[in-house]
């Protein structure tokens, strides 16, 4: 097993470890000498890589998606981490486990295929439950279903991503749907099962995420239409009309001709649709941005381009209010000083009126018969 993960390096911390590669771009310094600029990944996430020193010795050895062994130190540099590499080598893909680098849902796959397969049980309306039956019991969809991540990096951008998208989306669907008893919960179920069919192929996860060629060129919206004609061509007597409404599905999920959809939604169980992907799909950014965030300092996230907003990290947020809250802790009393002994009583004084000073023979004589006197 691959160690450290990205999310268990520490600053400071000189380590040796493995990364698959993202992205790798040989830049110059203001010298004219280059340097590396890289992104490395492994399941946990992603950091930047930097190699300042001996480049030459190693910019033309790997490329990207390759595996590399690093040798650097993890620093914070503007509040982020940032992995300054020391030493590095490309190794073979036999001496990794590919589960290491490639994040994945928590759920195991084929427990998602079967609550899917649950999905299409229960589907009331006999036609699309013939159409949806042949979906996920042709091998080469199932196979691909039970892996692709739903994006390549805005929401469920893992392996099985878009098999736990789309069974959440059946989740929200049977609840809203029981709250809206005139939308047809079929139809919903059924869209929400082939909205982002098309993903299969669009899609590469064999390494890093990427698009293929067909991919590029149609995007998952055609393929996923292409898709559906070719099951409903196995299904006897499917009802024009309903084709027409599970292709609106698919073209107008995303909602906007902005964002992509063809058409925007014209009926209800398209609009329903349409706000159950971009709510599962803002959640999942909203939960991802917090996971994986390697924010430093504050309670708040990076930018992030797809909600087009940073995120309060909220427990850190609240456990930071708790600690100013906190009364200050007690102060130790001072001991009291030592008792000092009272001071001596002052000397009584003479009630006789002070003898005034002679200046003669006579006086001392006088005075002194005036003192026996009295």
């Amino acid at each position: 097993m691959k160690s450290p993960y990205i999310n268990q390096l520490q600053p400071n911390q000189v380590v040796t470890s493995t990364f698959l590669v993202h992205t790798r771009d040989i830049r110059q310094k203001k010298t004219g000498e280059p340097y590396l600029s890289l992104v490395l990944a492994d399941r946990t996430g992603e950091i930047d890589g930097k190699m300042w020193d001996n480049v030459a010795e190693v910019m033309d050895t790997f490329d990207r998606d390759d595996f590399v062994r690093a040798r650097g130190v993890m620093q914070i540099y503007q509040g982020r981490p940032q992995f300054t590499i020391h030493k590095m080598a490309r190794i073979a893909d036999s001496d990794v486990d590919f589960a290491d680098y490639f994040p994945c849902s928590q759920r195991d796959p084929e427990e998602m295929f079967a609550e899917l397969r649950g999905v299409v049980t229960g589907i009331g309306n006999a036609h699309l439950k013939a159409l949806l039956e042949h979906f996920i019991n042709d091998e080469r969809i199932a196979r691909a279903y039970k892996i692709a991540p739903a994006a390549k990096n805005v929401h469920h951008a893992f392996l099985g991503g878009l098999l736990e998208h789309v069974l959440s989306m059946c989740a929200l669907a049977k609840m809203t749907c029981g709250h809206y008893p005139w939308v047809d919960l079929d139809l919903v179920l059924s869209g929400a099962v082939l909205h982002d069919i098309g993903k299969i192929s669009e899609l590469t996860y064999e390494r890093s995420f990427g698009y293929s060629t067909e991919g590029q060129l149609l995007g998952h919206i055609v393929i996923g239409l292409r898709m559906l004609a070719d099951k409903i061509a196995l299904v006897p007597d499917f009802p024009p009309s309903l084709r027409t409404l599970l292709e609106h599905l698919i073209i107008s999920h995303h909602g906007e001709l902005e964002f992509g959809s063809p058409k925007v939604p014209l009926f209800p169980e398209a609009m329903l649709l349409h706000q159950l992907d971009n709510l599962d799909s803002k959640m999942e950014c909203m939960r991802a941005m917090i996971a994986r965030d390697r924010q430093v300092d504050g309670c708040w996230t990076a930018w992030s381009g797809s909600l087009e907003r940073s995120v309060l990290r909220k427990t850190v947020w609240l456990e930071s209010l708790e600690k100013s809250a906190a009364p200050p802790p007690p102060v130790a009393e001072t001991p009291p000083l030592p008792q000092l002994p009272p001071p001596p009583p002052a000397p009584r004084a003479d009630p006789r009126p002070p003898r005034p000073v002679s200046g003669s023979l006579f006086g001392d004589k006088l005075q002194d018969a005036l003192n026996k006197q009295s």
